[in-house]
C-alpha cells in the first residue's frame, strides 16, 4: 500500500496538463504526478487508479467532466483496442503534439532542442504494411484475432482495423476463419502478416508453443487463403520453418528492389518509407565511407549508396542480413558490403576511415553507452540517429553532446499515425570550435 498518496484503485479528480510519450496525459494530485491513459491536455476527468509507482501513479478515465477537443472516431473498436491512442484527435492536432512530446522527452532526458521540427504526415488508414497480432479466445467462448485493451491482456478482436491495408485486414480475416477448427490452434499465440510495396503478395508467419511437427500441420491453412504468397512458422524448440511459398515480401524504394524476409525488421508504413529513405541519405554529406549501423536489410545502404565512396552494413539478425546481402548484389551495388554480427565487436573490426558518415538505426531501447563510445571514437563527419523511441533518443543523444556531437537538424515521421508511436531522424555534427 501507498501510505504517500494514491494507491490502486483510488478515484479523484484531475486536469491533465500535458501529452507525455505512449499515449499518457500528465497530470497532478496533491502534488503527486498522475498518469492519465489517452488523457488529453485540457482534459478535467475522473480516474481511478491502476498501478501505483514510486513518485507516481498511472490511472484510466473513469468520466470526462470537461473535455479537451476531440472528434468522432472513425474506428468502431477504438475505445476497446489498444491499438490506437489519438484516433478521436484531428489528425493535425495529433501532429502538434507529437512534436510537443518530443520537445517535452528531450528535454525531460537534458537533451533539449528549441530548433525546428520538420513534420512529415502519412494518411490515416491502410499505411501498416507489417503487424503483429494476437490469437486468443474472446469473452464468449469464440476465438479471435487482434490487439489486446489498452492496460490489459483481453483480446479485441479485429474485425475491422483503420492501421491495416486492405489486403492485410483481408487476409487476417481469412487466416482466423481457417484457424477456428484447427486441432493446434492452441499452439499458435501469434500471427506475423507481411506485405511488400512492389506487389500483392503477403506473407504471414505463426508464432507460439510450435514445434516443426505442429507446425506442418499448419501448411493447408496456406493453400487456403489464394493470395497468401507465403506461410512459415516460427518453433519455440528450432529454427523459422517455411510452410507454403516464399518467405520474402518484396518492395521497391528510391529504385532499389529489396527482398525482405517475413522475420526480418522494415518500415511498416507504406507511404513514408521513400520519404525517410531519401530524408536519411539528402541530411548525409555526401561522399566518403558510411556506415550503415542497425542496416535491416540495408534500406539505408543501399538508397545512400550512390552517394558514397563506400558503404559497410552492420546487421546482426541472419535473416536481415542475408536480404541485405541480396539486395546489394542485385543491384550491382560492389562497393556495399555486409557485416553479420554483433555491434560492437564488429565496429572493432571495421577500420575507421577520415569523415566518415554514420546512420544509426537501433531498436527501441537505443543505442546505449557502449556503442555511442564507440561511434564518438571513430570521429565521424556526421551521424544521423533514426530513433523510434524518443526517451532512449533523449539518453543518447546526451551521451553524443558529452563528446561533442550535437543536433543540427530534426525531422518526425509519423509513420504510426493515430498511435502514440513516432519516429525521429536527427542529424549530429561536431560542435564547431572543438
Amino acid at each position: 500500500m501507498n501510505h504517500d498518496g494514491l494507491d490502486r484503485g483510488d478515484t479523484c479528480e484531475v486536469v491533465v496538463e500535458k501529452a507525455i510519450y505512449r499515449g499518457l496525459g500528465l497530470a497532478r494530485h496533491q502534488g503527486q504526478v498522475v498518469l492519465v491513459r489517452r488523457g488529453l491536455p485540457g482534459d478535467r476527468a475522473r480516474v481511478r487508479v491502476e498501478k501505483a509507482g514510486r513518485g507516481f501513479v498511472e490511472a484510466g478515465i473513469d468520466a470526462v467532466l470537461a473535455a479537451a477537443p476531440r472528434r468522432s472516431s472513425p474506428c468502431p473498436l477504438f475505445a476497446r483496442c489498444g491499438g490506437c491512442a489519438y484516433q478521436d484527435v484531428d489528425y493535425a492536432r495529433q501532429l502538434e503534439l507529437k512534436q510537443a512530446i518530443l520537445r517535452e522527452s528531450l528535454l525531460r532526458a537534458g537533451a533539449p532542442w528549441e530548433g525546428d521540427i520538420e513534420l512529415h504526415a502519412s494518411p490515416e488508414s491502410g499505411w501498416r504494411t507489417r503487424a503483429t497480432l494476437h490469437l486468443g479466445p474472446l469473452p464468449d467462448g469464440g476465438t479471435g484475432l487482434g490487439l489486446h485493451q489498452p492496460g490489459s491482456h483481453r483480446l479485441v478482436d479485429l474485425s475491422v482495423c483503420e492501421q491495416l491495408t486492405p489486403l492485410l485486414q483481408r487476409t487476417q480475416r481469412a487466416l482466423l476463419d481457417g484457424l477456428r477448427d484447427h486441432p493446434h490452434r492452441a499452439r499458435v499465440q501469434h500471427i506475423h502478416l507481411a506485405q511488400g510495396l512492389a506487389e500483392d503478395g503477403v506473407v504471414a508467419v505463426l508464432d507460439g508453443d510450435l514445434d516443426p511437427p505442429s507446425a506442418a500441420s499448419f501448411a493447408s491453412l496456406g493453400r487456403s487463403v489464394p493470395w497468401l504468397s507465403g506461410l512459415g512458422a516460427v518453433c519455440s524448440r528450432g529454427p523459422f520453418v517455411s510452410l507454403n511459398g516464399s518467405p520474402y515480401v518484396h518492395s521497391t524504394v528510391l529504385g532499389h528492389r529489396f527482398r525482405v524476409h517475413a522475420r526480418a525488421f522494415f518500415q511498416g508504413n507504406g507511404f513514408l518509407v521513400e520519404e525517410l529513405a531519401r530524408t536519411v541519405s539528402e541530411l548525409l554529406p555526401a561522399g566518403g565511407t558510411v556506415l550503415d549501423l542497425y542496416a535491416g536489410v540495408g534500406l539505408f545502404s543501399l538508397t545512400q549508396a550512390p552517394h558514397a565512396e563506400a558503404v559497410v552494413a552492420v546487421e546482426g539478425n541472419a535473416h536481415a542480413a542475408a536480404d541485405a546481402l541480396a539486395n546489394a548484389r542485385s543491384a550491382g551495388l560492389s562497393h556495399v558490403q555486409v557485416r553479420r554480427g554483433e555491434l560492437l565487436e564488429s565496429l572493432r573490426r571495421i577500420p575507421a576511415r577520415t569523415e566518415e558518415r554514420i546512420v544509426l538505426d537501433p531498436p527501441r531501447t537505443g543505442a546505449g553507452p557502449r556503442v555511442v563510445e564507440a561511434i564518438v571514437r571513430r570521429g565521424p563527419a556526421a551521424v544521423v540517429y533514426v530513433s523510434c523511441d524518443p526517451p532512449t533518443l533523449g539518453r543518447d543523444l546526451v551521451l553524443f553532446g558529452r563528446a561533442g556531437l550535437v543536433p543540427d537538424s530534426v525531422h518526425v515521421f509519423d509513420l504510426f499515425p493515430d498511435t502514440f508511436h513516432l519516429e525521429t531522424v536527427v542529424r549530429l555534427t561536431p560542435r564547431s570550435g572543438l
